[in-house]
């Protein structure tokens, strides 16, 4: 690989419309260049879960950019679930590619942030140059993310007072002083409570992600991680995914792989972004195929 440089890092924002009116977008953008990722955070995650990969990748000479979508971290939080569902957050995603003037980038994300990438490149097939999807959830993990959500949406339309008091606890102690998982607790714990409602009901009575068909049309190069052992990211759909997508491959990942020693899946990732941005991505023929 190419000898790693310091990339530079700056906030942006952009206005998307939505169902009630027009709402603030931020992001953080890491190097410069042409050669475009951008990464989607988990839902419920905001922006700061994928600054160590944006900050591998953007340190090989990617121009990465990772938004907070609506709902989550320092953008707007509106509180009607029309703002909100997968369809909607990759709308936000091809609406950021114009706002940086960017005509393709590789899409990456993790778990429904990889469905929010895999549905904007259904949507928009001419953006995409490639799909880094980390432990997608889809068929197999409808049941596990109905028994995540439903309950984030009666708490948040029924026990207000106990989404503040969560938010309120986390209030006195320091981000940057916080072991990491202590940090993705007081990130999680973060919300609002009609914003949290709102966001949970959108996601689970919109699509989870692109249907059968439309996956199989997806004709873009594609790495798929699954996360063996994972109970809320079933390493069942990452598989099937990557036999359904015609251009994918499968990288199995060791268990808590990318928390604990992220080095061997940075490599790789970095590496797919890299081919994809210079036309030389997976090229997996179809089935029955030369």
């Amino acid at each position: 690989m190419a000898q790693r440089i310091l990339a530079s890092e700056q906030v942006g924002q952009l206005f998307v419309e939505t169902a009630r009116g027009r709402d603030r977008i931020e992001y953080t953008e890491y190097g410069s260049g042409d050669a475009w990722v951008v990464l989607v955070p988990p839902v419920l995650a905001p922006r700061r879960v994928q600054a160590r990969l944006a900050r591998s990748l953007a340190a090989s000479g990617l121009h990465v950019v990772v938004p907070d979508l609506l709902g989550h971290g320092r953008s707007d939080r509106p509180a009607d679930p029309l703002s909100y569902s997968v369809t909607a957050f990759a709308e936000q995603v091809v609406a950021l590619l114009d706002h940086l003037g960017a005509a393709q980038a590789v899409l990456g994300g993790t778990a429904l942030g990889a469905n929010v990438a895999l549905e904007a490149a259904a949507l928009a097939p001419t953006r995409v140059r490639g799909l880094l999807l980390d432990a997608p959830v889809l068929d197999d993990a409808l049941a596990i993310e109905l028994a995540v959500l439903a309950p984030l949406m009666y708490v948040g339309r029924f026990v207000p007072l106990g989404v503040h008091a969560a938010r309120w606890a986390t209030l006195p102690v320091p981000r940057r002083l916080a072991p990491r998982p202590v940090r993705r607790l007081m990130d999680a714990l973060d919300q609002r409570p009609g914003a949290l409602a709102a966001l949970a009901h959108g996601v689970l009575f919109g699509r989870l992600g692109p249907s059968y068909a439309d996956r199989a049309g997806i004709g873009v190069p594609a790495l798929v991680v699954a996360r063996p052992r994972d109970p809320f990211h079933p390493a069942s759909d990452a598989e099937a995914l990557a036999e359904q997508l015609p251009q994918a491959t499968l990288e199995v990942a060791a268990p808590l792989e990318w928390r604990r020693s992220p080095e061997r899946l940075d490599l790789l990732a970095t590496r797919f972004a890299l081919d994809c941005s210079r036309g030389s991505g997976i090229r997996r023929p179809r089935r029955g195929g030369a």
